[in-house]
């Protein structure tokens, strides 16, 4: 049996509200969705808690799911919609630059991410403020453009594009000051 049937018999023994579809459901994704919620809310407690009620949102409305797209493509969706609510709701602060009059002027920051260690930016990740966590996860990590970033966060794109490359500096600091830390 091919991969996409599989998957369909799954979401429609999901729809029929079967238990044993529903843990298989689960199983394929909730080790993804974890580490979504873990990267974009930056704690472990509130990343359970919100994996569980993505789930909780996926079995209630999967009737609504019509097979347009991957049932993984839909439950990331629920699942970075529902951080970004999570985040709204503790009032984060997207600062937009223009509207305090700084414009960007310097080169885009690049990561050469063949030096970068995965767990290095990890770490690194987690001490950006949570706006900046929050459009660098959405760009890089989960391949969203300037565009949805804006529609999803309610900014515009220019501003997308300035909190990313803050980010990327941020981290890029964060990154060499660990490597000069753990010289010494």
């Amino acid at each position: 049996m091919q991969y996409t049937e599989t998957h369909r018999l799954i979401v429609e023994g999901c729809q029929r509200n079967d238990r044993m579809s529903q843990h298989a459901l689960y199983k394929q994704y909730d080790k993804a969705m974890f580490n979504i919620c873990l990267r974009m809310l930056n704690n472990r407690e509130d990343a359970e808690d919100m994996l569980q009620n993505v789930f909780v949102e996926v079995f209630k409305n999967i009737s609504r799911f019509e097979f347009n797209a991957s049932i993984g493509a839909w439950i990331k969706r629920i699942t970075v919609n529902r951080c970004i609510n999570f985040l709204k709701k503790k009032r984060i602060a997207l600062v937009t630059l223009e509207d305090q009059g700084v414009q960007l002027t310097e080169p885009p920051v690049e990561f050469e991410s063949k030096a970068l260690k995965v767990a290095a930016i990890k770490r690194a990740m987690s001490q950006l403020a949570d706006g900046y966590r929050v459009v660098f996860s959405l760009y890089m990590m989960e391949g969203y453009d300037h565009r949805e970033i804006a529609e999803i966060l309610g900014i515009n794109e220019s501003t997308s594009k300035s909190q990313l490359n803050r980010a990327k500096k941020k981290l890029k600091l964060i990154i060499e000051d660990e490597m000069i830390n753990n010289e010494r």
